[in-house]
């Protein structure tokens, strides 16, 4: 255990810090994509390559982010992230050109896949050296920190529709987060629980089974939080006021469920958690979608929402039982699925409609439940899960 309650409170700011960090980060250049496509002279096809940028970034990091979280260790590359995540947002809002804008979210989605490891490296940590179930509220954090940055940007705007001005504000507020990571991260990465490494031989079925289910989950979240709005006004037939309900809905289902699943992952398991919350969410989804219109969407929304909430830290917390290794490659499969997905999307409902679009997320919530029956759960303090 950690050596007395003030340092597990220490560990617990400082890695709750982290968590905020990455969520304010990715929804403060969210918040403004209409502001950036405006300023670069954009069309809807080439916003939806920027956010593929940063998905194949994330996507591609993977070799990357395993040389550096073994040679670095976890509290390095947390720095090492930062600066660069800081860095990006007044680089985003000074770009000269499209083509400079393209590399710049590609570099920030390798910065994200490197901070989502990290991080979540020292989640599972201080859940093995306190002995309690935290993951779940770490995670709500990150979207406590995601719906911060919406209010900041709201603030930011009511004053100011600068580009510059909003992303400058956002990088000493970054600033200020780092400052509570000082003292409290925790210096050794679960070595004790580490298997020889992977890094020359394939994956092996359990750590496929891990990664599918965290790539599915965070296309199921991701998605949602770019998508719901347009659907509501597009198919569900509500007004441009009404729209942002959608992810309103999402977001604080997510952080109230967050805020209790680790008492559930206590209680049921984390395997149970995993697999009837995808299909909650799977089946939530697809029957608002067959009935159509406003009120069924938002009540599907809420089911997605609820249904994700515990998937994604239970998944980190498998994987990082697993070892380092996995957990690095689990990490960059869920930064793929978080930041590709959205595009995906897009390109489905071009090929079809909003609907098979929506309808390939609901999917994506079953795929969570089907690999999660793949996985023999252990109890959440037991050393690994086993297939």
């Amino acid at each position: 255990m950690l050596g007395s309650h003030s340092q597990w409170f220490k560990s617990q700011v400082s890695i709750g810090a982290l968590f905020f960090f990455l969520g304010f980060q990715y929804a403060t250049w969210g918040s403004r994509l209409p502001a950036i496509k405006e300023h670069l002279g954009l069309d809807a096809a080439q916003v939806g390559m920027l956010l593929l940028a940063c998905g194949l970034g994330a996507a591609l990091s993977f070799p990357l982010v395993a040389i550096m979280m073994d040679r670095l260790g976890s509290r390095r590359v947390i720095y090492l992230s930062a600066i660069m995540l800081g860095v990006f947002l007044p680089v985003l809002a000074w770009v000269p050109n499209y083509p400079i804008a393209i590399f710049a979210m590609f570099c920030d989605g390798v910065a994200c896949a490197l901070l989502n490891a990290a991080m979540n490296t020292q989640g599972a940590a201080l859940e093995v050296k306190s002995r309690q179930n935290t993951m779940s509220k770490l995670h709500a954090i990150f979207s406590f920190g995601s719906l911060f940055a919406a209010m900041f940007s709201s603030c930011v705007m009511h004053f100011t529709a600068n580009l510059s001005t909003h992303f400058i504000g956002a990088l000493i507020v970054l600033l200020l987060l780092m400052i509570f990571t000082k003292e409290g991260l925790i210096s050794e990465d679960m070595k004790a629980s580490r298997e020889e490494s992977t890094w020359f031989r394939l994956p092996s079925r359990l750590t496929l089974c891990i990664g599918f289910a965290l790539f599915f989950g965070t296309i199921t979240e991701g998605s949602m939080n770019d998508w719901s709005a347009l659907y509501l006004v597009e198919n569900a037939g509500t007004s441009a006021k009404i729209a942002p309900m959608g992810i309103a809905v999402v977001s604080i289902m997510m952080v109230l469920a967050r805020l209790f699943a680790d008492g559930w992952r206590t209680r049921w398991g984390d395997g149970r958690v995993v697999m009837w919350g995808g299909v909650l969410a799977g089946f939530g989804l697809a029957f608002a979608l067959l009935l159509g219109g406003a009120v069924p969407a938002l009540t599907g929304f809420a089911c997605v929402g609820l249904g994700m909430a515990a998937v994604t830290p239970c998944i980190y917390v498998a994987a990082a039982k697993k070892g380092p290794d996995t957990l690095t490659l689990v990490a960059s499969m869920g930064e793929t699925g978080l930041l590709a997905g959205p595009p995906v999307i897009g390109l489905i409902s071009n090929a079809g409609s909003l609907v098979w679009g929506m309808g390939f997320v609901a999917l994506s919530a079953g795929l969570v439940s089907l690999f999660a029956t793949r996985i023999h759960w252990s109890d959440s303090k037991d050393s690994e899960p086993k297939i």
